[in-house]
Parts: structure tokens; sequence; C-alpha cells
């Protein structure tokens, strides 16, 4: 798997400096009807948050495990765009940076510049810059919070989630600038890429863990209305400045994954009808063009990491069509009249993870079936008439700590 660019302009700074419109509602954290999440599914956290309550044996691995990582949790951060040694081009620090990962210095030149391009080849330098090692580690801590909070309604992980979330996103001393001008730079060609954006996909898990923080004593109405502007401020910069047109228009996993943090964001801050325009485009434009009848995806099979990329866009493309399910889109059923659709893609790869076919394509690291297992369970559900489930009991199954079952409703299955 990958991870790309970000960049920055003097509107976008201009703009965060302009508060949000006054008649700007609060969009709640949740409903009655369960925690307003995107991604994960409000009915099954419910069901499983019920069985909890219940004494159901079987999710007390799980339930434990959880809780010993928000533990750990409990001491990470905070994490900030500050803590970087680095200094953007703009002289903010407030403004996120990264490198282009597979960019190295030029062989040829005196002084490496411009760097040249050896795809899935990562440069070690761009941990040097840590704001998006420090992203991933927030949002990967706001989550395993939020989900014990709303497993044991534990106020500290509360607590704890919000000192982080407002840490990144809202205290004027430490927060990051909402845009990504200055994402993915590649030395000596340019100070920022439209490619950045992929970097930003984790913040998807970000707004649906402010979800779960439904009814804490920690997650006020002002924290929410904040990070709501927020949101609406990347999400006005991703479709109006270059670089977010940029990425809009790829045509490969980055456009995606820029259609399913569109989509994200825009449901998040109320504006139902941005996300379902993305997602009513994403069945003809992503999936129509990105999978071939028998069911290949070329541009993802010319990357020197094939089978990594391949299982990654599909990833994305389901995450997509889950997301539909929010506003009545339906992804899962898409298909196009010569067969291009979500479970032809799967088609195409499963026999080269279950039935030992040689893969073809390049993969540089080594190849593992590993990474598509999440996806067959998912496509057993999805799809329950057709043979995914007898699949599902050739690979390994679910280990009994894993949070994953804490996700799912279902009783039965791996």
């Amino acid at each position: 798997m990958t991870r790309p660019i970000m960049r920055m302009t003097l509107v976008l700074v201009l703009l965060w400096i302009v508060p949000a419109p006054a008649e700007q509602p609060v969009i709640p954290v949740a409903s009655g009807s369960g925690p307003r999440v995107f991604l994960l599914d409000a009915q099954q956290l419910q069901a499983a948050r019920q069985r909890v309550r219940n004494g159901d044996k079987t999710l007390e691995p799980a339930l434990t495990r959880l809780r010993q990582e928000a533990q750990g949790a409990l001491k990470a951060g905070p994490f900030s765009v500050m803590h970087k040694d680095a200094t953007p081009p703009s002289g903010d620090k407030h403004d996120y940076m990264s490198q282009a990962p597979y960019w190295w210095p030029n062989p040829d030149a005196p002084d490496g510049l411009p760097y040249v391009r050896r795809d899935g080849e990562r440069n070690p330098e761009i941990y040097k810059i840590t704001d998006h090692r420090d992203m991933g580690r927030m949002t990967e801590a706001v989550e395993t919070l939020a989900l014990a909070y709303w497993f044991t309604g534990d106020e500290a992980h509360a607590d704890k989630a919000a000192q982080l979330l407002r840490a990144w996103f809202l205290d004027p001393a430490t927060r990051m600038n909402p845009h990504l001008e200055y994402g993915q730079a590649v030395p000596g060609l340019n100070t920022g890429r439209g490619t950045g954006l992929i970097e930003t996909i984790c913040l998807t898990q970000v707004v649906d863990a402010v979800g779960l923080l439904a009814g804490s004593k920690a997650w006020t109405s002002q924290d929410q209305r904040d990070l709501q502007a927020w949101f609406s401020r990347f999400l006005q910069w991703m479709q109006e400045s270059q670089k977010g047109k940029e990425e809009a228009a790829a045509k490969n996993n980055h456009g995606t994954y820029y259609d399913l943090q569109v989509a994200s964001f825009a449901l998040f801050v109320g504006r139902a009808e941005v996300a379902t325009a993305v997602l009513q485009a994403a069945g003809p434009v992503r999936i129509g063009r990105q999978i071939e009848p028998d069911g290949r995806q070329p541009l993802e099979l010319e990357r020197t990491r094939a089978w990594s990329y391949s299982i990654m866009n599909l990833r994305g493309l389901m995450s997509l069509a889950r997301i539909g399910e929010n506003v009545g889109v339906d992804l899962w059923g898409f298909q196009t009249p010569d067969g291009r659709g979500i479970r032809k893609a799967l088609d195409y790869l499963l026999p080269f993870a279950l039935d030992g076919r040689k893969w073809p394509h390049r993969q540089l690291g080594g190849w593992s079936p590993e990474g598509i297992y999440p996806l067959l369970r998912t496509a057993a559900i999805r799809y329950p008439n057709l043979d995914y489930q007898a699949m599902v009991s050739r690979i390994p199954a679910v280990a009994p700590d894993d949070r994953g079952r804490l996700l799912r409703a279902e009783r039965s299955g791996p």
C-alpha cells in the first residue's frame, strides 16, 4: 500500500481565520438509531454493544484486548503538525507537509536534484518529516479510545480522545491548517502534489470515531461545531484547489480514495447532496473505468506492487459502496452492461489467493494472499447468495481477540 502527498494556499490560511457561519447547525454525534458513523455500521455497533452488555462470552477476548489497547492510547500524544523539525515553504508549521515516498536522489546529479521516481521503493528520507506518521498515530489512538468509550462507557477514554482531536484540529497553538498544499513534495520538482491527498484517508476513521463519542461529557457541542467547520474548510479546499482537482481527476486508486474522503467528510458536515452526487458518479466513473470486464484493474497492475495496489483499490471501492448505503446508492450491485463491477474485480483476484494460481504481475517485496481476506469476508456478507461464504471457510479464522469481532453483529462465521 502506498501513501502520497500534500499542499497550501494563502486563501486557505485566510479561510481558516474566518469564523464559521453563525447559522451553521451543530450536527449531533449520534441519533436515536445509533452512532453517527459512515464507514462503520451503526446497527452492527448497536447490536455488538448490546451483546457485550448481555454478557456474551464470545466477545470477551476482543473486549479485553480493546481495553488493553485503550490503556496504551491513554498515554499517546499529544500529536501536532507543530512538532516537525522541517518548516513548510509557507513558513507556517501549521501547514501539513510530507515528501513523496517513491522518489530518490538523482544519481547523475551532484546535488541529487531533481529527484527521480523508483516506484514501489520507499525512500527512508520521508520519515524525517513527521506529519504523516503523527497523523496516523493520532487517528489510531482516537479510533481506539472512541471504540473503548462506545463499548465500556469509560469517560477517561472519551476525554483523552477529545484532547487528541483538539490538539490536531482545533487548538490555535497546535492545529493543522485545513489544506494539503505541501503533501508529498518532490525535491527539485515541486513543493507539493495533489497525490498527497491519499495520506488523509485516515481522517475518514476520525469522523467515524467522533460519532462514537455520543453522550460523553468530554466532547461538547462546541467541539462538534468547530470540527465540522474544520472539515467544511478542508472539503472546500479539496473541491476548489488546483491540487484537489488534480486528485479528483486521477483515474486510479487516487481517484477512488479522493471520492471516499469527499463522501465521508460531506456526510460529516451535513452536505448529503455532495456525498450523493459523488457516490452516484462513482459507479460509472470509478468502477466502470477502473475494472475490465474480466475483473482486472489495469492501472493498478502496471505498478511494481501490482497485487498490493489491486487489493488497495478494491478495498477503496468497497468502502465507497459501504458509504453509499448511507444515502441509498447501491455500488455493491453496480455493474456495467459488459460486466464490470466490484464482484468481478474480487473474482479476478481470488484464484491467486485461494487456488495457488501464480500471480503474473510484478510484486516488489514479496507476494502474500492475506490482504484479500478481509475483502472476501465482506463479500460473504454483502453477497450472501453467492459462493463467498464457502470460500471464507478456506481462509484462516479471525482471532477471538480481534477487535473486528466487536464491529460485527454476526455470531457465526470466522
